[in-house]
């Protein structure tokens, strides 16, 4: 079982490789849709890229759920094997 902290490490990862951002920028409050300025295609494969990190699927109404990278770390952490 990760801990929060290394899931929210290899999802600030995931987030500053997908749209560019400095990692230390990474905040659980940051908006993936807002301050991200991300579009549904995006927001997709950053979703894909979280099931192929931590190995969970997430269904599409469970991703529109997904709105922050806090909510992005619950949702890992309440899911993983």
């Amino acid at each position: 079982m990760l801990t929060r902290e290394e899931v929210f490490g290899k999802v600030a990862e995931i987030i500053s490789n997908h749209f560019e951002l400095d990692k230390e920028k990474v905040t659980p409050e940051l908006s993936i849709k807002d301050d991200l300025n991300a579009d549904s295609i995006s927001i997709m494969e950053f979703i894909l890229e979280l099931e192929d990190e931590f190995g969970t699927e997430i269904s599409d109404d469970e991703a529109e759920r997904i709105e922050t990278v806090g909510a992005a770390v619950d949702y890992i952490l309440e899911h993983q094997g």
